[in-house]
């Protein structure tokens, strides 16, 4: 005969949790949860952190890449020896929404009178938003006050056939002795032994511009095309460009002083430039409201403070101009 099982004996020895029990397995739960939230938080602050900064490093490093580039070229007229462009013929046409800078010969092409300067700077100054005249409407309220023009003018690297010259753009012809400027559209006389270049102007300044809802800085390239300076925004977060120039003021082939743009006298602009220091300086495009920055970043002479929530970087390079330094002597 089966003995019954005392069910109410089972029950008494069955044991749940006490409140206190339960208090304590939900704190330390509690604690754990917090831990994890901290390390995740910490964890999408340190990659928000680090993607961050890795934009500033490649819009920076890429400025300075493309600064570099056009600068190292700066003055390069293909086979031609002469030291100037002012005496070449020019039969090209008039150049549209052309950018002058300073100078009695600081135009797109060359005048006849003068040096021509292949290379020119200056200081966006309150009041002077577009100094070079080819900036647009929109230059009074978006050209950055203390940033930087540059232009620079020079042949492309590669020779042309004539068979693939293109009737909108300028070129320059020119052996060793002789050269002329001209467009497709009005073609030169033969030059013995010549050969095509495709001619380049190129300006550089920094503007800002919306972007959604944000209000970025952008470096701006001006480049001449279809006989027309037009410009186009090449990268973002670049908030100041900065230029020293290395001048040899004793015609000894050594750079004796660095200047900005406002201190080089008008002799060293036409040929007594040999080196230029560069600086360009990166902003976030978007703020970081958590993040306060109160850093002061100098820029060769310019000390540029801040005080919002915009990380930055600071790039700086120097680079040499060949052409200038070979023409000096």
């Amino acid at each position: 005969m089966r003995k019954k099982m005392n069910l109410s004996a089972c029950s008494r020895n069955e044991k749940g949790l006490t409140l206190v029990e339960l208090m304590i397995a939900l704190s330390v739960g509690l604690v754990l949860f917090a831990g994890v939230i901290a390390v995740f938080i910490g964890m999408r602050t340190t990659t928000a952190e680090t993607s961050s900064y890795g934009e500033l490093q490649e819009n920076g490093r890429f400025a300075i890449s493309v600064l570099t580039e056009d600068i190292l070229r700066q003055g390069f007229w293909g086979d031609f020896g002469g030291l100037n462009l002012s005496g070449v013929t020019v039969t090209a046409p008039a150049i549209a929404n052309d950018c002058v800078g300073g100078g009695i010969n600081n135009a797109s092409l060359p005048l006849g009178l003068g040096d021509f300067r292949d290379i020119w700077g200056q200081t966006v100054v309150p009041g002077s938003p577009d100094p070079l005249g080819c900036f647009g409407a929109v230059a009074n309220t978006q050209t950055r006050v203390n940033s930087d023009i540059i232009q620079l003018k020079r042949a492309i690297s590669q020779p042309i056939a004539p068979a693939n010259l293109n009737a909108d753009d300028v070129y320059f012809y020119a052996n060793l002795g002789d050269g002329t400027i001209f467009s497709n559209n009005v073609l030169p006389p033969l030059i013995p032994n010549g050969r095509y270049w495709q001619y380049q102007h190129h300006v550089y300044y920094v503007r800002e511009r919306n972007v959604g809802d944000e209000t970025v800085p952008v470096l701006m390239q001006g480049r001449l095309v279809n006989r027309r300076m037009n410009f186009t925004p090449i990268i973002d977060g670049i908030e100041i460009i900065r230029f020293m120039y290395g001048v040899d003021v004793n015609d000894d082939g050594n750079v004796d002083s660095y200047l900005n743009a406002a201190s080089v006298s008008e002799n060293a602009w036409d040929d007594r430039i040999l080196t230029i220091k560069m600086y360009v300086l990166a902003r976030n495009i978007r703020p970081d409201r958590k993040y306060t920055n109160t850093n002061i970043y100098q820029l060769g002479d310019l000390a540029f403070p801040v005080n919002d929530n915009f990380r930055r970087l600071l790039f700086s390079s120097t680079v040499t101009l060949y052409n200038n330094g070979v023409t000096n002597f």
